[in-house]
């Protein structure tokens, strides 16, 4: 219930940033069709967000014959988080770095970066998948989702009025107030999103050390993705930065004007909670010990290193390999 009406809220309070820029831009009748497109961009990102979403971050699916490894690791997770099987999707690119989308648990996805798995080992992609799966059961993807997608909509509305706005004598605050909004209403949707992913972040933590059992793993990989962002770009999520929010660490640091507003808490005080957490409970780590009753052909046993899934079309030759969570 809580969930629920947060989500209103907030999803009510990205509606009235669109209808002040509408009004902005034309007046009365700018401010109508705003919220007419408002409406009808919420309907579209509560069906195809997610879609959306994993295009614009460059993000290609990848079966089991291609990532045996990470596709067993998340159907185990999946099932001791108690939802289905998501999508699995990667995203090319050296930053470590994960997001998880969809309108439900039965219409998710979790996608990782190439970085996330040449980075980190084992353990730390375990608790990062499940951190992502936390998000999911909460359904908190939806919000974080649609959010994205109404971002981005709104700051594109802004600057349409600018450029084709400035001739319009509907706006009652004319050139230099649409030039105001420009600035304001995409900084007013960052705010809104760091209401979203502040707490969100901490619950989706904690229920992921739950899930993995292994809180420490988790810490360890915040830490490192901490560091490898300021390293390599995620050239996606430069382009979008209203998506930054979605991923597990803000895939914008380092830039020059990735601080002003943080839609993540920062990587110390995740860190601290996570290793009080860890002396607070005996849970113990997702190992291969905890396969599925019935492995699937070709198990081999533990291995230690990554193998980073092949992308691009399948083909009849892909076979498959099972890796060490299967």
């Amino acid at each position: 219930m809580v969930n629920a009406v947060r989500t209103t809220f907030l999803l009510a309070a990205m509606t009235v940033i669109f209808m002040v820029v509408g009004f902005v831009v034309g007046g009365e009748v700018g401010m109508i069709l705003a919220l007419g497109f408002s409406l009808v961009t919420n309907l579209i990102a509560y069906w195809n967000a997610d879609k959306i979403v994993l295009r614009m971050q460059h993000a290609e699916p990848v079966n089991r014959a291609r990532a045996p490894d990470l596709y067993d690791m998340v159907d185990v997770l999946a099932q001791r988080a108690g939802i289905p099987m998501p999508s699995i999707y990667v995203i090319k690119t050296d930053q470590p770095n994960a997001f998880a989308t969809g309108r439900n648990p039965q219409n998710a996805a979790v996608a990782v970066s190439t970085g996330l798995l040449q980075h980190l080992d084992q353990r730390e992609v375990a608790a990062v998948v499940a951190h992502e799966l936390a998000h999911i059961r909460s359904r908190d993807t939806l919000t974080m989702t649609i959010t994205a997608t109404l971002a981005g909509a709104t700051s594109m509305l802004a600057q349409f009025g600018l450029f084709f706005g400035g001739r319009s004598n509907n706006s009652p605050f004319g050139f230099l107030g649409m030039l105001a909004m420009v600035i304001i209403a995409p900084m007013a949707a960052v705010m809104v999103q760091m209401a979203i992913s502040r707490t969100r972040e901490y619950e989706a933590d904690r229920d992921g050390a739950e899930i993995s059992g292994d809180p420490l793993a988790l810490a360890s990989a915040l830490k490192k993705i901490s560091s490898l962002t300021r390293r390599f770009e995620n050239p996606f999520a430069r382009r979008t930065p209203g998506m930054a929010h979605m991923y597990i660490a803000n895939p914008l640091a380092g830039g020059q004007m990735d601080n002003l507003f943080s839609t993540h808490p920062a990587v110390e005080n995740r860190v601290a909670a996570l290793e009080e957490l860890a002396q607070n409970t005996g849970t113990q780590p997702v190992t291969s010990s905890h396969r599925r009753a019935a492995p699937r052909r070709g198990a081999t046993g533990n291995r230690t290193s990554w193998r980073v899934p092949q992308t691009g079309r399948s083909t009849p030759d892909d076979t498959p390999s099972s890796g060490p969570w299967g």
